[in-house]
């Protein structure tokens, strides 16, 4: 398996959003930089939410600011309505993410509304969003699994997929938010909705929950998917689901698909070295094993 693989990096939104302890600003920059100096050119920056919902993102405007501009790199915010997307508007971001959760009680807990609302609010910020320049992706939580409903149905996935993408996303995500999924899912799933959408590129979205991650981002990328999320040190998790623990890490993806022969343009002993001062950040060791074990010693 050879090629090349965009990696967009989701620690300083994704890997942050559940830590107890208030990231100051400054750290985040620190951490979008380290990133950058890797060679990651895609970064997953904040999300524009209510600050009572998600404390550690109330910073965005603020961290917007601050962030270096610079042409070749793209920095995204999630947002989950449409107040969320005047904000982002505002702020003139490159790329903003939406989400739509595939089962009703986990998009009711993580975003207030019914799928139905959900799908409708997206169909106005996509539109709005290429009206003023904004690249607008959407990804499809909760795709392999839901924490309060169970399996999730390929076919409750493909609907909701064939109805975000009338509006003319740039990317469709799908997210395994709390790592049930297993690989024979993630070939089965994306070779379906590749039939239904074959012209829209396909991103996943894989935490580790239950040791899975790394084994469903190979399955992925056999299936055709060309850019993955990744978390610096493995951090994250979702805080409106239970158990929902971290992304898999940067580093450790990195280190995996590089053995395999595929290309992320990265640069793996600075990834672990900011895994190494991700640690001190958040005052406890990260999940991910590469930082532990550092690269092959050995390798020619």
């Amino acid at each position: 398996m050879v090629g090349n693989i965009e990696l967009l990096e989701v620690s300083p939104r994704d890997g942050l959003q559940s830590e107890e302890k208030i990231i100051a600003t400054e750290d985040k920059v620190a951490l979008i930089e380290k990133a950058i100096e890797a060679g990651l050119r895609r970064i997953e920056v904040t999300s524009f939410v209510h600050p009572k919902r998600v404390p550690q993102m109330a910073d965005a405007e603020t961290l917007l600011s601050l962030l270096p501009e610079r042409p070749d790199i793209t920095y995204s915010g999630l947002v989950m309505n449409y107040r969320g997307f005047e904000r982002a508007r505002a702020l003139d971001i490159g790329e903003i993410g939406f989400v739509v959760v595939a089962s009703e009680t986990f998009n009711m807990r993580n975003q207030g509304v019914t799928i139905e609302e959900t799908l409708t609010q997206w169909q106005q910020i996509a539109h709005d969003a290429c009206e003023c320049g904004i690249k607008a992706q959407v990804t499809i939580g909760a795709a392999f699994g839901c924490p309060f409903e169970g399996e999730v149905k390929v076919s409750q996935v493909r609907k909701i997929v064939q109805r975000v993408a009338e509006s003319g996303p740039v990317e469709i995500g799908f997210a395994d938010t709390i790592g049930v999924g297993v690989p024979t899912q993630v070939r089965d799933l994306i070779g379906s909705v590749r039939e239904d959408i074959p012209d829209i590129p396909l991103r996943c979205h894989f935490h580790n929950s239950r040791n899975t991650g790394y084994a469903n981002a190979v399955a992925a990328v056999a299936a055709g998917v060309k850019t993955l999320d990744a978390s610096i040190g493995g951090i994250g998790g979702c805080p409106f689901a239970p158990n929902a623990t971290g992304n898999i890490a940067t580093e450790d993806l990195v280190y995996m698909l590089g053995r395999m022969g595929i290309e992320t343009g990265l640069n793996l002993e600075k990834l672990i070295d900011t895994a190494h001062w991700l640690e001190g950040i958040v005052e406890k060791p990260v999940p991910g094993q590469l930082s532990k074990a550092g690269d092959f010693p050995l390798k020619r």
